[in-house]
């Protein structure tokens, strides 16, 4: 595969083709676990992580927590810890709200 064509002004040009060779030059590898084997690997697979985020839109935080479509979803956001003062939560997105349904009716 070529990669010495000719581009429009302001079109990124790709540097290198390489295929599936891997040699001792390459820098890093970018690699996907697919399937865990019968021993762990020393600092990736043998700690399971929690993820550090919680789900931002409203429909998504239903499902996580089983809510009905009553329940107030402001109260099930995942918060992280910054500091012991501080907590950061997510601005919810697609939560239906009152002010937002006096703007569909007047709009």
């Amino acid at each position: 595969m070529s990669c010495s064509r000719e581009r429009p002004k302001g079109c990124r040009k790709r540097k290198s083709v390489r295929g599936c060779v891997v040699g001792p030059d390459l820098a890093t590898l970018s690699l996907v676990i697919s399937k865990k084997g019968e021993q762990d690997i020393p600092g990736l697979t043998d700690d399971s992580r929690p993820r550090r985020l919680g789900p931002k839109r409203a429909s998504n935080i239903r499902k996580l927590f089983n809510l009905e479509k009553k329940d107030d979803v402001r109260n099930f956001v995942v918060r992280r810890e910054l500091s012991e003062k501080k907590k950061k939560a997510p601005k919810i997105q697609r939560l239906v709200t009152p002010a937002m349904l006096q703007r569909k009716r007047y709009f």
